[in-house]
């Protein structure tokens, strides 16, 4: 058998710890497959007190996770920092020192990711990232080669299981967010603070990598339209499922005449489509190709083992001398996407009004969307009293988002409205 690959690790929380008892289990079973050990000879973490589950005691310990890297005299660094200092300096220090990387820290690359991937290039190392999205999922895997000889036209998925987790919690048991979020927080699914996840950007950052890939641009985390799921309401899921609608938080991204999109919001999809049907903590990603057609990846986007997965599975590509391009074309050659501005999105929507009940109200706002040329596909109104608060739901025919977004202007200065207008995209998938 070939020589080990040595690995030195930064960073012991969860993911790290996963690493280290995955290799301790399946330590063989790897070698098998891959002609070669895999040996972890380094770590480096804030706290050396503290009980992992796993026995450090064979291996080097360092404070300074940039000290490890000079002097570890490791093959690969594994980054499992997260955030961005000393993240980041553990892998320019890696790649300057010409060692591969391995992590799975998404927000670094969304921001990072073009930069790193030109200097990594440039030094003949990889910059592996398989645990970056959706965990145990090896959809990186599947975009850099599996359906490398494909025209993408389209990737989107469930990239938060947080998010995924709470929309479910809502749907089935009729709580509200807040209720849905605290369970969450109870169950270890969402952090104490939960804006990373509820507010998107989690997901965006996953997103902004996966649109890289998928159509050989630099890396445009800014370029992402971002909503969270901070507003979805329980009144709202009711009515997803009277209209035959699941609420799911998506990531899209598509290449369009006006530019690559790149959006991450609540989004009603049919309940007939597969994606809809994937609950809790799970993840899916769906990647169209003008080849192979539509591809489904689900499983769970995150935890200890299936995270670990990811990162040894990347591991081992470089334990059998196999690496590419980071995002599957050459860095040099990446293009600056042109980004397709939102108003220019084209698309059904849901509209949930809350007005007074009282006479002329639809016909007011009939005239809004009128003026705006946005065409009405359906209408419920449940009507109480008079002068009380009711909801009026409506959907949409295509229409532009300015055209969309104009109407709604002027629904919303209405002296009958209660409420600001909730409109969610719907996704005909």
């Amino acid at each position: 058998m070939n020589p080990p690959l040595k690995v030195a690790i930064a960073g012991l929380g969860t993911v790290g710890a996963g690493v280290l008892k995955l290799l301790a289990r399946n330590g063989a079973l790897v070698a098998r497959r891959c002609g070669r050990p895999i040996e972890v000879v380094a770590v480096s973490a804030r706290s050396r007190g503290r009980d992992r589950g796993v026995d450090l005691a064979g291996f080097t310990w360092f404070d300074d996770p940039v000290a490890m890297v000079r002097e570890a005299g490791a093959d690969v660094i594994v980054e499992l920092i997260g955030g961005e200092v000393p993240a980041r300096a553990v892998i320019e220090t890696a790649i300057g020192r010409r060692r591969h990387v391995v992590t799975a820290n998404k927000a670094l690359l969304a921001v990072h990711g073009t930069a790193l991937a030109r200097q990594a290039e440039a030094a003949g190392v990889a910059l592996a990232f398989e645990a970056a999205v959706a965990g145990g999922i090896p959809v990186i895997k599947a975009l850099r080669e599996g359906l490398a000889a494909n025209e993408i036209s389209r990737v989107y998925g469930i990239l938060n299981g947080t998010c995924n987790y709470i929309l479910t919690d809502m749907r089935r048991n009729g709580r509200a967010f807040a209720d849905a979020l605290a369970d969450a927080q109870r169950l270890g699914y969402a952090e104490a603070d939960p804006s990373f996840d509820v507010d998107g950007i989690d997901a965006a950052h996953k997103l902004s990598l996966l649109a890289a890939l998928a159509f050989g641009t630099e890396v445009d985390f800014a370029g992402v339209h971002v909503e969270g799921i901070r507003r979805v309401d329980a009144l709202d899921i009711t009515f997803a499922r009277e209209l035959g609608f699941r609420i799911k938080l998506l990531g899209i991204a598509r290449m369009t005449t006006h530019g690559l999109e790149q959006r991450l919001h609540p989004c009603m999809v049919p309940e007939d489509t597969p994606i809809a049907h994937v609950d809790g903590v799970f993840n899916a990603v769906v990647a169209e190709g003008d080849h192979v057609g539509r591809t489904v990846f689900e499983g769970r986007g995150a935890g200890e083992g299936p995270t670990a997965s990811a990162v040894v599975a990347d591991l081992m590509d470089l334990a059998r001398g196999r690496s590419g391009a980071t995002f599957a074309v050459p860095a040099a050659e990446l293009a600056k996407p042109t980004r397709a501005p939102m108003d220019r999105h084209s698309g059904a929507y849901y509209i949930r009004l809350m007005v007074t009940d009282r006479p002329g109200v639809i016909a007011d706002v009939a005239a809004a969307l009128r003026d705006e040329r946005v065409s009405l596909e359906s209408m419920l109104q449940r009507g109480r009293e008079p002068d009380e608060m009711v909801p009026v739901v409506l959907t949409t025919h295509e229409t532009e988002e300015a055209a969309m977004n104009r109407a709604l202007a002027r629904i919303a200065a209405l002296p009958a409205m209660r409420e600001p207008p909730r409109m969610i995209r719907i996704e005909k998938l």
